[in-house]
């Protein structure tokens, strides 16, 4: 497992200090870095997926191709980081380079919607109906959250249109769901805020009586717990007393985005991603260890990255809501110092073709042999880019990483070890990471 400890100390330096101290020696210098390497080593982990539903075009974002009749209009610019290019329709990540690895590498094997999203949010391919894969958000709740959190340990922001049901806790249990934010609400506040207006008392309903009625839901929780012990029971329980928490702490104000100024939301951007995005920084602030955020909707398109038609103008506008967003997010949390405890997932279900259709104007076409993901902040080693995709982005020639190398590396950043196992329902064995994943070592060491 790779950690900022090892990294500035090897065991030469560690059999010093410990001999030094022994004859009285005082290595002062090296007491300070020992301090803070210590210090970041407890600190709490985080993940933010930023997950792109439809399958972003890795040929119009991150791996462009401008030499080559693959490549289109987009040009490149370059980053703070000499040497590597992205779209010029992606300024604001340009700035954050030294904080970001591109993986162009990508080679997956489901180019359907639904599979492709079950394979990037679980680990595992779709095909054995007898286990209920949990979602990379549940694996992490489970490995890293804190038990009895005031809040939950996984918030999703996102939209599975695709497989509906894929970021589940799965066999893990209801406890490791997520709690789902879908910004629909009869409170028009509440929609512009991504706020949760039950968590206010009922009307007429002050705390006294508010702790009562909880008092007697306990009573009758406990009692018919004590005779059902099947899945929709424990469901239920997990669910009560999750909110039952969030109700006694209001959600610790996390979901109250009106609490920051607004030229900081104006920055995030004001539609859903560019607030989910600002949410997702106050829930991790608060100590919730995993929020997605889709990038699903852009004038009301319900499939925005998947640009069968019109691609370039559809990227185009995708790009606009996705770089403020995210490049904000990410000075956001290093300005709190939770850029190098927080990692960052950007990914879809898999890539689009470099080659162009005729369909509508131009557009790009699903394509899991050779596109990319992008990881940043957290442990990552940023200012990389991991694989080749070639001169016409057709294949990868350089350094394939699996979906298993993936979540071997998220694990490996997580401090999670990607060979642990949880037991299914079936009483089964069932790796953290699919057998055969591999941490990307430039990475995470």
């Amino acid at each position: 497992m790779s950690s900022p400890f090892y990294r500035e100390f090897s065991r030469r330096d560690l059999m010093k200090i410990g001999l030094a101290s022994a004859c009285g020696v005082s290595y002062s210098g090296w007491l300070p870095r020992l301090a803070r390497a210590a210090a970041e080593q407890n600190k709490p982990r985080a993940c933010i997926v930023l997950w792109m539903s439809g399958g972003p075009t890795q040929t119009d974002t991150f791996d462009l191709k401008p030499d080559h009749a693959n490549g289109g209009p987009f040009k490149p610019i370059e980053t703070a980081v000499s040497g590597i290019k992205i779209s010029e329709h992606l300024p604001g990540l340009a700035e954050q380079m030294k904080d970001m690895a591109i993986i162009r590498g990508m080679k997956t094997a489901e180019g359907d919607h639904g599979r492709g999203t079950q394979l990037m949010l679980t680990g595992y391919r779709p095909g054995n109906a007898a286990v209920r894969y949990p979602s990379l958000g549940s694996l992490v709740a489970k490995e890293v959250g804190i038990r009895d959190n005031e809040l939950p340990n996984y918030v999703s922001l996102s939209s599975f249109q695709f497989a509906p049901n894929v970021n589940g806790a799965g066999f893990l249990g209801p406890q490791f769901a997520p709690l789902v934010v879908s910004g629909n609400s009869d409170n028009p506040q509440a929609r512009a805020n991504l706020s949760i207006d039950n968590l206010k008392l009922p009307l007429g309903v002050d705390e006294e009586s508010m702790k009562r009625r909880v008092g007697v839901l306990n009573f009758l929780q406990r009692g018919f717990t004590s005779q059902t012990t099947n899945e929709s029971a424990k469901a239920h329980k997990a669910n009560y007393e999750r909110a039952v928490r969030m109700v006694e702490s209001q959600a610790k104000h996390a979901f109250r985005l009106d609490e920051e100024t607004n030229e900081l939301r104006d920055k995030y951007g004001r539609n859903r991603f560019g607030q989910g995005c600002l949410l997702a920084r106050r829930l991790v602030e608060r100590g919730v260890p995993f929020v997605e955020v889709a990038l699903s909707r852009v004038n009301n398109n319900p499939v925005s990255w998947d640009t069968h038609s019109d691609n370039f103008n559809r990227v185009r506008e995708l790009s606009g809501v996705l770089d403020p967003a995210w490049a904000t997010l990410m000075d956001d949390l290093r300005d709190r110092g939770l850029l190098d405890s927080t990692l960052i997932v950007w990914m879809g279900e898999f890539g689009r073709t470099p080659t162009i259709n005729t369909n509508g104007g131009g557009g790009r076409d699903h394509f899991p042999a050779a596109w990319s993901t992008v990881l940043a902040g957290g442990l990552i080693k940023g200012g990389q880019v991991i694989g080749d995709t070639g001169n016409d982005g057709m294949e990868v020639i350089n350094q394939p990483v699996s979906t298993k190398d993936l979540y071997a590396t998220i694990c490996s950043a997580m401090g999670i070890d990607h060979e642990g196992e949880n037991i299914s329902t079936e009483g089964r064995p069932i790796r953290i990471v699919d057998e055969g994943g591999t941490p990307i070592k430039e990475l995470v060491g």
